[in-house]
């Protein structure tokens, strides 16, 4: 991607509190055109809140949010027509038939795909002709990915849309996200804790902690920095045993359990030269990798080695 293509999506330096509470400080992430971009963050890490300022949803406390080039908070009605949104609970007007709901949400776009809704519609077994109010958490969670698709967003927001859905009604979403994201020109930002989902469907990874971005980047260069070490030493190891960049370590006679931030090979060669040790790398996926970093207090990722934009 050309690094002086415009973001789609902006936030420099933003900032949000709420009364005396502050959930985003001075938080800068940028992700170009075409990034499927994954959101992780723990529970009250500031994830919807940081959407909702994207989205002009909540007006920022300091900084700038902005999606095309547009500060968020003042979209013009051409820029919202190219962003698709799903919250966390959908609502819609529950006295309204389903298949009503489509055609109303239709209306508001110039270009609205039928046969790609009819088919959503059709695989999901969306009850088009029953009252939205009558349906349960799941179906309306599925209609709310439906409107949001309806259009073909060159601009995708997804904060936690499978949470509701079950297993199959999730596969076929994540099976039509993949198709929609074969489009060069689209982008993703997808909010969930199912790290498997994003792994599955995610170029990029974004952690948010402490109300800021930690670590923004490509998700294979993170699995390749975080790494878990076992560490067999030929005497017991002192108590005091500690490996550069560690974010745990577990220690037990002569074995070492270690997952390190920021892994080089040659850190592997002087823990076994210096402590005479065999030392075996593991790979983490996304899901180890997230629990490590969460619950580390320090170190944190290296910015020289780690941190850098979506683009």
């Amino acid at each position: 991607m050309n690094q002086h293509t415009q973001p789609a999506v902006l936030a420099a330096r933003l900032s949000k509190s709420f009364a005396s509470k502050q959930v985003l400080t001075d938080l800068d992430l940028s992700i170009a055109p075409g990034t499927v971009l994954g959101l992780l963050g723990a529970n009250g890490s500031g994830k919807t809140t940081l959407i909702k300022c994207l989205l002009g949803l909540f007006r920022t406390s300091g900084g700038r949010a902005e999606l095309f080039g547009q500060d968020s908070w003042n979209l013009s009605a051409g820029v919202k027509e190219r962003i698709g949104y799903v919250p966390q609970e959908v609502a819609t007007y529950p006295w309204m038939r389903v298949r009503h709901v489509i055609d109303y949400t239709a209306a508001f776009y110039p270009r609205w795909n039928r046969e790609l809704v009819a088919d959503m519609c059709r695989r999901w077994r969306v009850p088009l002709d029953d009252r939205s109010g009558t349906l349960s958490v799941g179906q309306l969670q599925t209609l709310g990915i439906v409107l949001a698709l309806g259009h073909e967003p060159e601009l995708l927001i997804l904060d936690e849309p499978v949470a509701s859905l079950d297993p199959g009604a999730r596969r076929e979403f994540l099976r039509t996200l993949i198709d929609l994201v074969e489009h060069p020109n689209r982008t993703v930002l997808f909010s969930t804790h199912i790290t498997s989902d994003l792994e599955r469907v995610a170029s990029q990874i974004a952690l948010l902690r402490g109300g800021q971005i930690e670590f923004c980047g490509e998700l294979d260069l993170l699995k390749d920095r975080v790494k878990r070490l076992r560490i067999l030493a030929d005497q017991n190891l002192p108590s005091s045993f500690a490996v550069a960049g560690a974010l745990s370590c577990q220690v037990d006679g002569r074995l070492a359990v270690a997952t390190v931030a920021d892994f080089s090979p040659q850190e592997i060669d002087e823990l076994r030269g210096t402590w005479n040790a065999e030392v075996t790398v593991s790979d983490l996926n996304l899901e180890e990798i997230f629990v490590e970093l969460h619950e580390s207090e320090s170190p944190k990722l290296s910015p020289a080695d780690l941190v850098g934009t979506a683009s």
